[in-house]
């Protein structure tokens, strides 16, 4: 009787250390073994350039991806042949991106708010690269340390609300930096494009809309009223999903930006039978 109540007592100690601490622990796990790989990566690129011969070493630092950046200055905003060139590649790049994003078997699987805004981040970090791109084939591989170290002070000093505004933070700081190194040309042009990028895809808004303690047996019937509404307000529904455990309607729809949340709240309350009500719970990006 003891063994088994030992084996009992041992077995969930193993199941409580197994559900509570690996998870976090392999977490942590994951951070060191980043910062590892990158102490690493630096360590490495050091001793290869200490070992090489003093000549290789003059070579790679006389070379022309380590040449001192030449301030263009407000010049620049005559060279329109780069001017041009760029404004392709962030086109291009903004092309591509959005077939990645809106790929099809991505957007039928979207089951959460953040899934939905997903392709948001994915284009403009594909914007983000196409800049740092452009700055470093035209002015040196220096500039792609410098964005390097200021991605990782975003990584570890910076605390976000989404994705989507870490990827404008990125942004915004490839702007100062282009302003910074005298290429006001380039900061201009990368402001001008996402000003442009934010607008259109800023033109609808995602929301989450959840409305609690329905009937388990109204539950079809409810979902079918608050979903007419929201159509009827020019919402576009994307998922719809019915809890009957927690007695909860989840709708992830998008509304044109601006729309009047309170008007939609009071149709609900109006429009929707006493016998189907719930309680409304809002999420909106």
């Amino acid at each position: 009787m003891r063994s088994e109540t030992g084996c009992g007592v041992s077995l969930g100690c193993v199941a409580y250390v197994v559900e509570c601490v690996v998870p976090e622990t392999f977490v942590k796990h994951l951070m060191l073994m980043h910062r590892f790989l990158t102490l690493a990566t630096l360590f490495s690129s050091l001793v290869l350039l200490l070992l090489a011969s003093p000549a290789s070493a003059q070579d790679l630092l006389d070379s022309d991806s380590y040449q001192i950046i030449e301030s263009v200055g407000w010049e620049g905003f005559s060279d329109y042949r780069f001017l041009g060139h760029a404004v392709l590649v962030l086109v291009l790049a903004t092309f591509l991106g959005s077939l990645i994003a809106y790929h099809p078997r991505t957007v039928q699987r979207v089951d959460t708010l953040d899934e939905a805004e997903a392709p948001k981040v994915y284009i403009t970090y594909a914007v983000v690269g196409a800049v740092i791109g452009l700055m470093v084939v035209q002015y040196g591989i220096v500039v792609g340390f410098v964005v390097f170290g200021i991605g990782g002070l975003f990584r570890f000093r910076t605390t976000l609300p989404s994705t989507a505004d870490t990827g404008r933070l990125i942004l915004v700081a490839l702007i100062g930096l282009s302003c910074g190194l005298g290429l006001p040309h380039l900061g201009v042009l990368t402001t001008a494009f996402g000003f442009v990028l934010i607008f259109l895809m800023e033109r609808t808004v995602t929301c989450q809309l959840d409305v609690k303690n329905i009937s388990s047996s109204n539950l079809e019937e409810a979902s079918a009223a608050y979903r007419a509404l929201i159509e009827q307000g020019n919402g576009r529904v994307i998922r719809q999903s019915r809890n009957h455990t927690k007695k909860t309607i989840s709708f992830i729809f998008r509304v044109p930006n601006g729309f009047d949340r309170e008007a939609l709240d009071r149709s609900f309350e109006n429009d929707v039978p006493e016998k189907l009500h719930g309680i409304v719970d809002w999420e909106v990006h």
